[in-house]
């Protein structure tokens, strides 16, 4: 099978550019690896690259969700991984793309998920409607420390998960993460990063024009397609700022803190992309400020 290359690392360090060169070089495709890159019509709040700057290469798992759908880890394992395979089936080259940990950790590591059961499910997602998400964060606190230290505190779905498999397993939720081995495909891993103030003033720059582009317009159109009552979608960054802002009146100063809220949430959730891939000992790490990056992938890929 071809040898797939994989590009990963913290959001705005440059790693869809990167994939786009490698993959005009290579002869390949692109499989997205960014979760709220699912979504159709969540262009601008994600960084999507428009169609007509992908200069002609395929690119699979990108606008396969409507924002009322559910994303989930092992869905999405399952169809990237299908996609992976057909496109070494035609002789190309699959490039991985993304910055959702657990969704690159998923395909990479064939990461057997643990079983699910709806009425602890239910159970738990009822203590969360009762209780509030930081109660039930407590209680995952009290039940798994290190998942409760992993997982954000607002992040209601992952904590309700999290309690599921302990009550189930009655081992710690990372009990049931893939050990980091050889990767699937013999995948090479490459990751991405940029010095820290010079990615803080990226990701400055990289919020303001999602704003000045059109963000708001663009949550606005969204809740008339559903985007409140979607699970995952709404939550993504930027859009559940907004959505807040626009629940509050719309004002100028609740976008201006809008604006804010998603650079400072944005800086925070690179922080956590930055710990999560830098365990990995089997990632080749680049400077995303660098020339010749594409080069080095390449020399890496011949390499063998």
């Amino acid at each position: 099978m071809t040898r797939p290359v994989a590009i990963v690392g913290p959001t705005g360090t440059g790693k869809s550019a990167l994939a786009l060169e490698v993959a005009e070089r290579l002869g390949g495709e692109i499989v997205n690896a960014d979760a709220m890159q699912l979504y159709r019509g969540m262009d601008i709040g994600t960084a999507k690259l428009p169609v007509d700057e992908r200069r002609g290469v395929p690119h699979h798992q990108l606008d396969v969700l409507d924002v009322t759908q559910t994303a989930t880890v092992a869905n999405y394992q399952q169809a990237a991984a299908a996609d992976v395979e057909a496109i070494a089936a035609r002789g190309a080259v699959p490039v991985v793309v993304g910055g959702s940990m657990l969704y690159v950790q998923s395909l990479l590591d064939e990461w057997a998920f643990p079983a699910t059961d709806p009425d602890v499910r239910a159970r738990w997602e009822a203590r969360l409607a009762e209780v509030g998400v930081a109660a039930l964060h407590a209680d995952l606190a009290r039940a798994d420390p290190g998942a409760a230290a992993s997982i954000l505190p607002t992040d209601g779905r992952r904590i309700v998960r999290a309690l599921e498999v302990v009550e189930l397993t009655g081992l710690p939720f990372a009990a049931s993460a893939p050990t980091i081995g050889e990767p699937r495909w013999g995948t090479l891993i490459v990751g991405v990063d940029r010095e820290t103030s010079v990615l803080d003033e990226r990701l400055a720059r990289r919020t303001d024009l999602m704003f000045d582009q059109g963000l708001v317009g663009e949550v606005e159109a969204l809740c008339e397609q559903g985007l409140r009552e979607g699970v995952t979608a709404a939550r993504a960054l930027g859009y559940a700022q907004v959505l807040e802002a626009l629940d509050a009146g719309g004002s100028a100063a609740a976008l201006t803190d809008a604006r804010e809220r998603t650079f400072i949430g944005t800086r925070r959730y690179v922080r956590r992309q930055r710990s999560w891939f830098r365990r990995d000992h089997r990632i080749l790490w680049l400077d995303g400020a660098a020339e010749g990056n594409a080069e080095a992938v390449l020399a890496a890929v011949r390499a063998g």
